[in-house]
């Protein structure tokens, strides 16, 4: 990646257009993954970042210099995606690698998460003679990648993955959460939010007063919870007396962001 950072986006070209479309769309499955990531004992994802537009005016021109660069460390607030620039720029000069940036989620042009698959060890013979290499990071998201992908030819797009190292599959075929082919359910649920839900049920009964904390947001942990699309664990705060009426800074309940982010198996929930 850090050896093509930076993405010059023809502002023209429909369909690079509706790549930015359909990544600001479901970036909501990013954040989920980020979310979970952050909770994780032991990292799960090779890759995780998010690509946006930096623009500047020429001093000398009066033109609008853009740059689409990649940022990490994510954080999300339901409105706004903050990062870590690690990118260093072409040509702009108002940003610079490892600036902290605050940019509204309908300016984002890509995301990218990758995660190296699981593999059944081999038993018995099978062992002697399987391959010892390991299965390169599935890559999801990465919408302008695809398309620039598409645009190539197969020996052109085999030594752009091989320079990621990274498994894009079929760029007709873009996937946004993990496994999504073999547990389509997925796409509603993230399977950690089901796993731990005892794990979640005992934290709340631990303690009580984490449901009424407010983060430099005013983020609740059901904010939060409802911000990342976590169903059972948004059903335990509930169930353990979290008030879904509590307003976030900007003014909204945990059902304006359910509705916000179109998590549509949260919105019965938190109506009811």
């Amino acid at each position: 990646m850090e050896e093509n950072p930076i993405f010059f986006a023809d502002g023209n070209d429909p369909q690079m257009i509706e790549a930015y479309r359909k990544a600001q769309e479901t970036f909501k499955y990013f954040w989920r993954e980020q979310s979970w990531e952050y909770r994780r004992i032991i990292p799960g994802l090779n890759v995780s970042c998010v690509k946006t537009a930096f623009e500047e005016q020429d001093e000398e021109t009066g033109e609008s210099l853009v740059e689409h660069m990649w940022i990490n460390e994510i954080f999300f607030d339901g409105d706004h995606v903050r990062g870590y620039l690690i990118n260093e720029p072409n040509s702009l000069k108002n940003v610079q690698v490892g600036d902290y940036v605050e940019i509204p989620l309908q300016n984002i042009s890509d995301w990218l998460f990758a995660i190296t698959p699981s593999v059944q060890k081999p038993k018995g013979l099978s062992k002697l003679f399987s391959s010892s290499s390991s299965p390169l990071p599935k890559a999801y998201g990465g919408f302008t990648i695809q398309k620039m992908r598409a645009d190539m030819s197969v020996a052109e797009r085999k030594e752009h993955d091989n320079a990621w190292q990274l498994d894009f599959g079929d760029f007709n075929d873009i996937l946004v959460v993990n496994n999504q082919k073999e547990n389509p359910e997925n796409l509603i649920e993230h399977p950690m939010s089901k796993n731990m839900k005892e794990e979640f049920v005992k934290f709340l009964q631990q303690y009580p007063d984490e449901l009424t904390q407010t983060d430099e947001d005013g983020l609740t942990l059901l904010h939060k919870e409802t911000i990342a699309g976590n169903l059972t664990t948004v059903q335990v705060a509930l169930e353990a007396g979290a008030d879904k009426n509590i307003r976030s800074k900007k003014g909204k309940t945990a059902l304006d962001y359910a509705k916000q982010l179109k998590w549509e198996h949260l919105i019965p929930v938190l109506e009811g």
